[in-house]
């Protein structure tokens, strides 16, 4: 079973919808038994000892499901390239998408 982690900031605008999207993807594409932990990044050490690439950053079994090569101590907002332009949250076809790869 995947260990699927959500890491977010304080206030981030964009967590709760990319939870909401990763529950959904997850429901869509994995084992009913699989659970996501949403992780408050609090503070740059936190930050740091993290594969922390702004907020949010999905994880599974500690990779960024969207890699990149950003990794900040910054508790700072992250966006995403979408279909629909940059925007601070992938899509959840994109989420279900990228699940699916990891495999």
């Amino acid at each position: 079973m995947a260990i699927i982690e959500l890491l977010h900031i304080a206030n981030c605008p964009n967590s709760e919808v990319t939870l909401q999207r990763l529950h959904r993807a997850v429901a869509n594409t994995m084992s009913s038994n699989t659970s996501v932990k949403p992780t408050l990044v609090d503070s740059a050490e936190t930050a740091a000892r993290l594969p922390f690439a702004g907020s949010p950053t999905i994880l599974v079994d500690g990779v960024d499901l969207f890699p990149t090569d950003g990794r900040t101590r910054d508790l700072a907002c992250r966006i995403y390239p979408t279909p629909n332009g940059m925007a601070g949250a992938p899509t959840q076809q994109q989420i279900e998408a990228a699940l699916v790869a990891h495999g």
